[in-house]
């Protein structure tokens, strides 16, 4: 059966192989995420050079997603790697530090520590696992007491309780590794740790800056600080899409908060024309273990019922046991759980209004093949624009987007109910355009003689942002 959900993966040592991950795309994988906190420029070229290759080998096209590393909030280096920190006991984070640390202290990556903290603060390390409480701050150290203490090794994470790090979420390495992700052609970049829209803003200025024949990747907003939660709807409107980062949000909102905040998310970023993509321990234990725990298949499948358009897989294909195996559970997951979905798109559309011509042709198109029991649904579209606008509402019919563009084909790889499909040299006659979608469909096996179909385009042809045509066919 056909899958609406995408799948985004990570490639890492687990997944760097040819013969891996063409059968990882095979098996599902929609958007290949490439992690900058690791590997050099080049590298991300080569993996990305594969990526191509491998798809192409799969006869399919899929999305590059170049995931920023962003600000490094993180302690230093211990003498030993490693230190165990007990409950009750001082320990010190300081900036001006040099020599490696021990069980008294540690020196920080994250210099601003001292100006951002105050006495009573709590700070969260290694993923929330270590709990100090800041007792003062003098000079370039802070001063803490263990509440719950624990090993804790080189380069571990440092979040503050409630938020209130003032790290700026484009660093000097991000400028660098944007250049890189415009050579690759990377489709989206995902930008860590945003607080608000001027950082998504700025990142898109520095991507079209970088840009030397006019590529333009989505922008994927990566949802993990408290600070952007109420500065949402701002990050959403300057961005293509949001992440639902529940590591880093969870620390600091706390982990209770985190299964509403998604649920909001996710359904915001639908109202704003935007993608949604749920990450973070989703198949966690499929990192050692062949087959999920129960609890991973509800997640799972809870937010493909929310209506995210995409989960992730992160140390799951990149460095654990089984990639390939992971991809194939979590296709089935989503499956099974998008059989379950309610489907009421007239109460979705309740109260709408579509001020635009192209989208109130493409909400058209939604309406009438819902009613109609159409086998599917066929936007010619040059930018995705028409897809995209199709995609925000679940009516249970497949979603075809038919485009000349690449760039268009893999970035809407993305959107959720949407198979992306290249129409070779789209005729400027809208009888003959519409003719060779209709072969071109029925070629792929999405329409057999007699099935009903809604179909939409613009004229003139291939003019972008210009559907304004719906036609309901019979194929012949």
């Amino acid at each position: 059966m056909p899958r609406a959900t995408k799948i985004v993966a990570t490639l890492g040592p687990a997944s760097n192989t040819p013969e891996i991950l063409e059968a990882m795309i095979r098996a599902g994988v929609n958007v290949v995420r490439l992690n900058f906190s690791h590997g050099s420029a080049q590298d991300h070229i080569d993996r990305a050079n594969m990526v191509r290759a491998a798809a192409q080998r799969a006869g399919t096209e899929v999305a590059i997603m170049a995931d920023l590393q962003g600000p490094k909030i993180r302690v230093g280096k211990f003498a030993n790697g490693k230190v165990m920190l007990e409950n009750g006991l001082p320990f010190v984070l300081d900036a001006s530090r040099t020599e490696l640390g021990d069980e008294a202290g540690v020196g920080l990556d994250y210099k601003e520590l001292p100006r951002d903290v105050k006495p009573g603060d709590v700070l969260l390390l290694n993923d929330g696992l270590i709990v100090l409480k800041v007792d003062s701050v003098k000079g370039a150290a802070v001063f803490t007491t263990v509440v719950m203490g624990g090993e804790l090794s080189n380069n571990k994470g440092i979040n503050k309780q409630g938020g209130g790090l003032t790290a700026p979420a484009l660093t000097v390495k991000d400028t660098e590794d944007i250049r890189t992700a415009m050579a690759l052609k990377a489709d989206y970049v995902a930008v860590s740790f945003p607080k608000n829209a001027t950082d998504m803003e700025l990142a898109r200025h520095l991507c079209n800056m970088s840009s030397t024949d006019g590529h333009r990747p989505g922008l994927i907003a990566k949802i993990e600080r408290a600070e952007a939660i109420p500065e949402l709807e701002n990050i959403l409107k300057a961005s293509d899409g949001i992440m639902v980062a529940r590591g880093d949000l969870a620390v600091e909102v706390g982990n209770a908060a985190v299964p509403g905040l998604q649920k909001r998310m996710i359904k915001l970023a639908r109202e704003y024309d935007k993608v949604a993509i749920t990450a973070t321990q989703m198949m966690e234990s499929m990192i050692l273990a062949p087959v999920p725990t129960r609890a991973e298949v509800s997640d799972v499948a809870n937010a493909v019922l929310d209506g995210t358009d995409a989960v992730m897989l992160s140390a799951e294909t990149a460095a654990g046991r089984f990639p390939l195996e992971t991809v194939k559970e979590m296709a089935n997951i989503c499956r099974v759980a998008e059989q379950a979905s309610h489907l009421d798109l007239d109460a979705s559309f309740a109260g709408k209004i579509f001020d635009r011509i192209d989208q109130s042709i493409a909400m058209g198109a939604l309406f009438t093949a819902y009613h109609l029991g159409a086998k599917a649904i066929v936007a010619l579209t040059e930018s995705g624009s028409t897809a995209l606008w199709m995609s925000r509402q679940n009516v249970g019919i497949p979603i075809y987007a038919l485009t000349s563009q690449k760039s268009s084909q893999r970035k809407m790889a993305l959107y959720r109910n949407v198979r992306p499909l290249m129409l070779e040299a789209t005729s400027t006659d809208r009888d003959t355009a519409l003719q060779m979608a209709e072969a071109r469909l029925k070629s792929k096996g999405a329409l057999s003689s007699g099935d009903l179909y809604a179909i939409t385009c613009g004229e003139p042809m291939g003019a972008p942002g210009g559907t304004n045509m719906l036609k309901i066919c019979r194929a012949a």
